[in-house]
């Protein structure tokens, strides 16, 4: 694998951090800016919607700019935002750097994902997507329980620091390693795709096809799911496994162990057969939530059980991400980085569904009910769109007007 992965990786492990190390943090804004929980809670919510934001916004205005070049920005636009955030007198500062460090999350995984899949021969594409995403999952092993820690016991302003030094890494290297016309379209010489309206067209256009709304409806309903569960994780390991709160910690790393190992597993095996992929790990995360409900009572059904959820809801982001850009061939930047907001519009709808379910009297591990209901649903239209493909090529053979087999499905 090109070593310019080692980049993307860095600048995903950057943006893992700073987004769900806040989490471990609220008590910490609570005492500095004597704000309420919910209000301390904000640093999260405006994370999440700058991603949702930020992702389509900056990859429409940005037509007109190289992708390395793009890149190099993203970056420096995250380590401004965590430099901010380290140095904040006041709450509604660190909020400002919050929302401007989201703005780059979902533009870099976006434009990333088209410079990994296009550093790589056509073959192992879900493979270089999915070495980039292992920085994103390394961080939830490495990065936010050493942050949490570094906030709690020292400073939560070094944590935001340490956190922009890990940004000027990532730009370093990817203006070292990434090469110059990296993820460019090699039908225009490797140059920029070019700006304006007809760029806007070209890149709206992805999203009239099928598939591409499909796999979005995937990302949002299959992400989602785990979410639904680890949202609430610590109230259902305190509450129903019997866990100590100090324990909550540990358990997380499980989850991100498996978090690593699904994203490289399903990197490897989505570049044989996607689709198939899709489908098992699908089928598996829907499975294990449920399964979940009743196994998270016990410690050692609980410990067991976390680690194979973030396996088999990472095994799927190479997959879609791959089906995202392979049926987006010809304007591959917006629908990757809307995808990216997909997994944040997913994460927010699992946790307020989640929240109804508790609120409406449901016991401590009800949410992973709505987990496994939006796994299955993933399932359901993974199915159907690959049915819809199926018929789509055989009236295309009907009538001899044979339409080109995406690559996603043309190796299952």
């Amino acid at each position: 694998m090109p070593i310019a992965l080692l980049a993307l990786a860095i600048g995903a492990f950057g943006i893992g951090t700073t987004e769900f190390v806040v989490t471990g943090l609220l008590p910490e804004f609570e005492a500095e800016f004597g704000v309420s929980t919910p209000t301390a809670g904000f640093t999260a919510t405006g994370y999440a919607l700058g991603v949702l934001v930020g992702a389509p916004l900056i990859s429409v205005l940005a037509g007109r700019t190289a992708r390395k070049r793009l890149l190099m920005t993203m970056m420096g636009l995250f380590t401004v935002g965590n430099a901010l955030s380290a140095v904040a007198p006041e709450f509604w500062v660190l909020l400002v750097g919050r929302v401007v460090s989201s703005l780059a999350h979902g533009a870099f995984f976006g434009v990333g994902s088209v410079v990994a899949a296009r550093l790589v021969a056509p073959a192992r594409r879900a493979s270089a997507i999915a070495l980039m995403f292992t920085g994103l999952t390394v961080a939830n092993v490495v990065g936010v329980p050493a942050g949490t820690l570094l906030g709690q016991q020292v400073s939560w302003r070094l944590t935001f620091a340490a956190i922009a030094v890990v940004g000027v890494l990532a730009l370093a290297g990817v203006v070292a390693l990434v090469p110059a016309g990296a993820g460019e379209d090699p039908e225009a010489g490797g140059a920029p795709a070019g700006g304006g309206p007809r760029h806007v067209r070209r890149e709206l256009a992805a999203f009239r096809d099928a598939q591409v709304l499909l796999a979005m409806a995937m990302t949002v309903l299959g992400f989602g799911g785990v979410f639904a569960a680890i949202t609430y994780i610590a109230p259902m390991m305190t509450d129903a496994a019997g866990y100590a709160e100090s324990s909550v910690s540990w358990l997380l790393v499980l989850l991100g162990v498996g978090m690593v190992i699904g994203n490289l597993v399903g990197g490897r095996y989505a570049d044989r057969a996607p689709t198939r992929m899709l489908y098992v790990s699908l089928a598996a995360l829907a499975v294990t939530l449920a399964a979940f409900t009743l196994t998270a009572h016990d410690r050692l059904g609980a410990a067991v059980s976390l680690p194979l959820i973030g396996a088999f809801g990472f095994a799927t982001v190479p997959p879609l991400q791959k089906r995202i850009l392979d049926n987006a061939a010809q304007a591959p930047t917006l629908a990757s980085a809307v995808n990216i907001g997909a997994f944040n519009l997913g994460n927010a709808l699992a946790a307020w569904l989640g929240g109804l379910v508790l609120s409406a009297g449901g016991g401590a591990t009800t949410p992973n009910l709505v987990g496994a209901a939006m796994a299955a649903s993933a399932l359901a239209l993974a199915v159907f769109g690959s049915a819809l493909e199926r018929r789509g090529r055989g009236g295309a053979d009907e009538h001899r007007q044979p339409r080109a087999e995406p690559r996603f499905l043309a190796r299952t």
